[in-house]
């Protein structure tokens, strides 16, 4: 199942044609992650990656961030193959885990985010100290720019990654799985702030969940991968149906609706019966 998205821009932020992917292990052709993937993102979308573990949701945020390179096919931000620092003023990623950087202030990791539009003697302009700022005033870290990262809980380390992300001011905005393990206050206030600079900045954002109940309730468009395959492509209320989510991750989905407008999904049981090499109806 694929629904075409149509979209007024001309040209997408992120495009990726016929792509595969593998890691390499020790000198040998490695594992394929991705295989023969089109997927294409715009300006002023938030789209949700939802699939099984191994499905190749990591992988394909590091393809478009350029810490993989594609076996086969293209990627293309913008209509060009950037790479080095120029990709990097382009993409700004939050990952699932981030090294906590020891001894360093909120202040100094923030600034980190503007490495990319500074030269070799990391000079800070004006326009620099602004991006910060901004940054740390957004994800609310104001009382904090004075403290040690490593001194902060999850939910504050979190928010100050997010930040450093945000200082970059790239157009493009990718969260691997960056919700994971933070409480429901907390990811919420990712979600939201992601929905925020989308539609403040036209970004274009990508994040790769397992949670089905954020997907349906702040993605406007829903990808499902499976073995590394694009099974499902389209609006989240197309998409996200009881009878795809199960072919793609094996467990029987239930779907409800509360107040008339909320989507809800639970798991209710393995399916052992389900042909996990069959087609998406």
């Amino acid at each position: 199942m694929a629904v075409k998205i149509v979209s007024s821009n001309a040209m997408p932020a992120v495009e990726l044609s016929t792509v595969s992917a593998r890691y390499d292990r020790h000198g040998t052709r490695g594992v394929e992650r991705l295989r023969n993937v089109s997927f294409s993102l715009d300006q002023g979308e938030l789209c949700a990656l939802l699939g099984p573990n191994g499905a190749g949701k990591s992988s394909l945020i590091r393809l478009i961030s350029g810490q993989l390179q594609p076996s086969a096919g293209t990627v293309e931000l913008f209509g060009q193959s950037p790479r080095g620092s120029e990709r990097a003023r382009q993409v700004a990623i939050v990952p699932q885990r981030s090294e906590v950087a020891l001894g360093f202030t909120v202040r100094d990791v923030v600034a980190m985010g503007r490495a990319p539009h500074q030269g070799d003697l990391m000079r800070q302009t004006q326009r620099d100290r602004d991006a910060i700022e901004g940054a740390i005033d957004t994800c609310k870290l104001g009382a904090l720019v004075s403290r040690r990262v490593d001194e902060l809980s999850g939910g504050e380390q979190k928010r100050v990654h997010i930040a450093r992300a945000l200082a970059q001011q790239a157009p493009i905005l990718l969260l691997d799985e960056a919700a994971a393990h933070l409480d429901i206050r907390h990811a919420t206030t990712l979600y939201e702030l992601a929905k925020e600079e989308v539609r403040a900045r036209q970004l274009a954002c990508l994040f790769a969940t397992h949670d089905l109940n954020a997907a349906a309730q702040h993605a406007e468009r829903v990808v499902l991968l499976r073995d590394g395959q694009v099974v499902a492509d389209g609006p989240t209320s197309e998409v996200m149906t009881s009878e795809v989510l199960q072919a793609t991750f094996g467990v029987a989905v239930t779907t409800g609706v509360i107040d008339g407008k909320h989507r809800y999904f639970l798991p209710a049981t393995t399916c052992r019966g389900v042909d996990q090499s069959s087609s998406i109806p």
